[in-house]
């Protein structure tokens, strides 16, 4: 798990009148809007006695824990400490971490790092959003394995002849092949484009809007966006297309929640979201029950415990940007985070952290990057 990326937290319908509990990356956050209906997130975590601020109140723009009353505000300063005299100095040590918020595409994203803002990795772009022609549906699933495994069985090109039955053959063609493929590189991802044969679409609605009925070449492409996300673009025909963005948050390191925004270019009227929901819940449910049994269950950190092929290269390139991200120092370390647990009270690191010291709770572990890793060998 990285810090230092946009993470999906909620939908944006999911916040209501009181303060709401998610676990990302192996810890606690709490969800609230203010008065203005402004969406904060924040470590979950008082620094008073450790109570969860999610079973507290909302009390005009800040949050209040239920254990003594303290009160936070969106910026995680302690604002009200009802035990002290009205006159009295609060402590500067009463705070904790408050992450910058995006409401966007019917979801709330948090920033899980201490980047600046001129530093961070922008939240994945869909273009085709809100525009006319399009026709946008949210979904949500939650998963029993690796969001990095998933986002790699999204790069997968080959699985599709075996996994998914509209996708491929099944195996039964003597002529299977993956076809033409070309490499997509861009700043915070990579991907493929390919071309490959499939059979006939299995909607009847979507074969007499295409007016395709028998097997035929069809082009697509796939992509990772930074650590947590994936893109692909399929075209059955020239003129349909259905653009799908995959925004994945890790549970912990064995399960993740994800969000699939699916936009097409047919069938606009809302009385075919349904249909359109269910396909796309039939494959992600193949997928899931493939990820799921898979061992080990998280992606290994070194490619000789897996035999790749020519198929693999996105993949394999992927792992690339994982190894870069672990040389930041952004990679979480997982061992010392489960050993800790219900012992030690963690917290992701915020932007304010570069800024201010005195922290109560204690920063997530993380793996050491190359810098510290040459400071050990200098020693």
């Amino acid at each position: 798990m990285f810090i230092n990326f946009w993470y999906p937290v909620l939908k944006a319908d999911g916040i209501k009148d009181q303060p709401r509990q998610v676990r990302i990356l192996g810890v606690d956050l709490v969800l609230y809007r203010d008065s203005n209906g402004v969406p904060h997130v924040m470590s979950n975590v008082c620094v008073h006695r450790g109570g969860c601020l999610a079973n507290g109140r909302v009390k005009g723009d800040n949050v209040e824990c239920p254990y003594h009353g303290w009160q936070f505000n969106g910026d995680g300063r302690c604002v009200r400490i009802p035990s002290m005299d009205k006159d009295a100095r609060i402590p500067s040590r009463a705070k904790i971490d408050a992450y910058p918020t995006v409401e966007k595409y019917g979801l709330i994203f948090a920033f899980l790092g201490d980047l600046p803002e001129e530093q961070r990795p922008p939240i994945m772009e869909i273009p085709e959003y809100g525009q006319p022609g399009w026709r946008a549906t949210l979904q949500e699933w939650q998963f029993n394995y690796d969001y990095k495994r998933s986002v790699e069985n999204g790069l997968d090109v080959a699985h599709n002849e075996f996994v998914h039955p509209t996708h491929g053959f099944s195996g039964a063609r003597a002529d299977y092949k993956l076809g033409e493929r070309k490499p997509i590189l861009r700043e915070w991802g990579s991907g493929i484009s390919n071309r490959r044969l499939a059979p006939p679409l299995p909607d009847h609605k979507m074969r007499e809007v295409s007016g395709r009925t028998e097997n035929a070449v069809i082009e697509g492409s796939t992509g990772h966006h930074a650590v947590n996300c994936v893109w692909t673009h399929i075209h059955p025909t020239p003129a349909m297309s259905i653009h799908q963005y995959g925004f994945k948050s890790p549970i912990d390191d064995t399960k993740s929640r994800s969000w699939l925004i699916n936009m097409r270019n047919f069938m606009l009227e809302p009385e075919h979201d349904a249909r359109m929901m269910e396909r796309n819940q039939v494959v992600g449910f193949q997928d899931r029950d493939i990820l799921e049994a898979m061992q080990p269950h998280v992606t290994p950190r070194m490619n000789t415990k897996e035999l790749f092929v020519d198929g693999d290269q996105p993949i394999a390139r992927y792992r690339e940007f994982l190894k870069e991200w672990e040389a930041k120092g952004w990679r979480i370390d997982v061992r010392k985070l489960l050993q800790d647990e219900g012992r030690v009270a963690y917290a992701i690191p915020c932007p304010e952290r570069r800024k201010s010291k005195s922290w109560v709770v204690d920063s997530v572990p993380l793996l050491p990057g190359a810098g510290a890793q040459v400071k050990a060998v200098a020693k």
